[in-house]
Formats: C-alpha cells, sequence, structure tokens
C-alpha cells in the first residue's frame, strides 16, 4: 500500500475515533463525486460537520493544517453542496473542521482538531 494512502488513513481513522467519542455519528467517510472527496461527514444533533483531514509523518512541510489554504476550503465547500443536494439533506447548520494529524515513528498520533475552522 502508499505510504501516503496508509498515513492518510490512520489519520482519518484518529479522526473518526476522536468524533465518535463526542457523540458525533458518521454520515461518509472519503464520499466522492466528479469534483472530489470529503473525507469525513458527521453529524450531531442538528449540526452537520465536515472535516478535512490532514495527516503529516514529520514536520518537514509543517502541520497538515497549513494545506488547507484558501482554494481547498473553496473546494470542500462546493463539494458539501454536492453531499447536500445528492443526500437531500437539509441540516440546520454546517461547521467546517480541519483534523491535523501527526504520526509520530513510535506509532504515536497527535491530532488537534481545529473547530469551525472556516
Amino acid at each position: 500500500m502508499d505510504v501516503r494512502i496508509a498515513t492518510g488513513r490512520l489519520g482519518e481513522d484518529a479522526a473518526e475515533r476522536w468524533y465518535a467519542g463526542r457523540g458525533y455519528r458518521l454520515l461518509a467517510r472519503n464520499w466522492r463525486c466528479r469534483i472530489g472527496e470529503l473525507d469525513l461527514v458527521l453529524a450531531r444533533g442538528d449540526t452537520m460537520v465536515v472535516c478535512e483531514v490532514k495527516a503529516r509523518r514529520g514536520s518537514r512541510y509543517g502541520g497538515g493544517w497549513e494545506a488547507v489554504h484558501a482554494r481547498k476550503r473553496a473546494k470542500i465547500r462546493s463539494l458539501t453542496e454536492a453531499f447536500l443536494l445528492a443526500r437531500d439533506l437539509r441540516p440546520r447548520s454546517v461547521r467546517f473542521d480541519v483534523a491535523s494529524v501527526a504520526l509520530g515513528t513510535d506509532a504515536s498520533v497527535r491530532l488537534h482538531v481545529f473547530q469551525d475552522a472556516f
């Protein structure tokens, strides 16, 4: 398996566990359409959360959260609109989070979730 894919899966697993521990239910993971992919879509109460997960092995390229620039945020918003239409969902509110995951060489996982990141 490609190291990047494995890194991404580990990061998504960690973020999904974090949300589950806080009472969120998973609506979709790696939801795809023609314009791209949403990493995690979750819900708790009337709020839907779209979480972009950025996992890194090491700090050579900075923290994962730094990769969610303006163009990426715009794409996530467009993907969210497509998701809502495809699933015919009308949540009371939508929140955009970023989960920054640092994977250590000792198999440690450091997770920081930036809630309402954009």
